[in-house]
């Protein structure tokens, strides 16, 4: 395994994050234990969750992904001590009205909402603190989960980022969370974070965890120089595009058992016919190089220099062990310029 740090830590943490929103659901405890195990005995020590798993999300479900961790770490103690754990709180905003069942109606990132989903998260992990606290999406109306046109409506802006910051802050000196983190955010409002933090004196966000693959690479637009330029690296979700950088849905295929096939709605995003179209000439790379699909998607975001950790997730540890395989690929500059030449007639198919 290689390792890098959080932004402006010394917390170490592996380059490849091990990605757990299929638990719960598609994917069973014990199916969950396996790869937890098979994580640990990798060396993949950064574990990432969120209180709105397992995914699809709903109500009878909510949770059970942190359940699971938290009879991990019951049965297996001296882990905790091992794995550098990530949770997020879902803030209303993009999602208002979507999840009101989770925070019982409106549930804005303020400081009542932040403690006492936290509490249920550290109650469901069964531990007493969380190495990284990320907000999953602003809790503003703002594009992101593929949206694009962006409106400015800002009667509908929820929490002020200032007033979620200071609640995140306050959580960091109780030592309930050790750094703070945030997802699915635009350039303003990673800069936004940024600033304020300077501004008052209060934490610094230590990364964003936002969509980045083959299909989907707008991080690079405006994102990624922030996050340079500020140390906030990226933790790249969804780095095989929901499965369609394997090739499996080739031809528009829906195996049986895939995540397409047992949540079509949750595919739109990816399964568009220019998708389909990039995943047919980048599979075609792969086959002149001896390469694996998966293999090339992943190890083409590892390499990235605003990168700080993939977050991977997979359905069997088959899956899991070609996924934490690819740290060990560096792709050739033949390689790079080959998926450059696609990405020029086919940019960002599935934002």
């Amino acid at each position: 395994m290689k390792y890098t740090t959080l932004s402006g830590t010394d917390t170490k943490i592996s380059k490849i994050c091990l990605g757990t929103m299929m638990w719960g659901d598609q994917v069973g405890q014990e199916e969950a234990f396996a790869q937890m195990n098979m994580a640990l005995d990798q060396g993949v020590n950064f574990w990432d969750t969120a209180e709105l798993y397992t995914i699809p999300t709903k109500a009878e479900t909510q949770g059970n992904t942190e359940t699971i961790i938290g009879h991990y770490f019951a049965q297996n103690p001296s882990a905790r001590k091992d794995v550098v754990l990530a949770s997020k709180f879902a803030a209303e905003g993009v999602r208002r009205g979507q999840l009101d069942w989770i925070g019982n109606g409106t549930y804005p990132a303020s400081k009542k909402a932040i403690n006492k989903a936290l509490e249920n998260s550290l109650k469901r992990l069964q531990t007493d603190y969380l190495d990284l606290y990320q907000i999953h999406w602003p809790d503003r109306k703002t594009n992101c989960f593929g949206q694009r046109n962006y409106q400015h409506t800002p009667k509908d802006d929820g929490i002020e980022i200032l007033e979620t910051l200071t609640v995140l802050d306050e959580l960091v000196k109780s030592g309930k969370v050790k750094h703070i983190g945030i997802s699915n955010e635009s350039p303003w409002g990673l800069m936004q974070w940024i600033r304020l933090a300077e501004k008052h004196g209060l934490t610094k966000i230590v990364s964003i965890q936002n969509s980045y693959n083959l299909l989907n690479r707008l991080f690079e637009v405006g994102n990624a120089e922030v996050a340079l330029r500020e140390d906030v690296g990226l933790l790249a979700y969804s780095p095989l595009g929901f499965g369609m950088l394997t090739g499996k849905y080739l031809d528009e295929a829906s195996p049986e058992g895939t995540r397409g096939q047992l949540f079509p709605g949750y595919f739109s995003r990816y399964g568009k016919a220019k998708g389909h179209e990039a995943v047919k000439q980048y599979v075609q790379i792969t086959q002149d190089h001896n390469l694996t699909p998966a293999t090339m998607a992943l190890a083409f975001v590892n390499q990235q220099p605003f990168l700080t950790s993939t977050v991977i997730g997979a359905t069997s540890n088959q899956q899991l062990q070609e996924n934490i395989d690819s740290i060990n690929v560096k792709l050739s500059d033949e390689v790079l310029a080959e998926i450059q030449k696609v990405y020029e007639v086919i940019p960002d198919p599935c934002p």
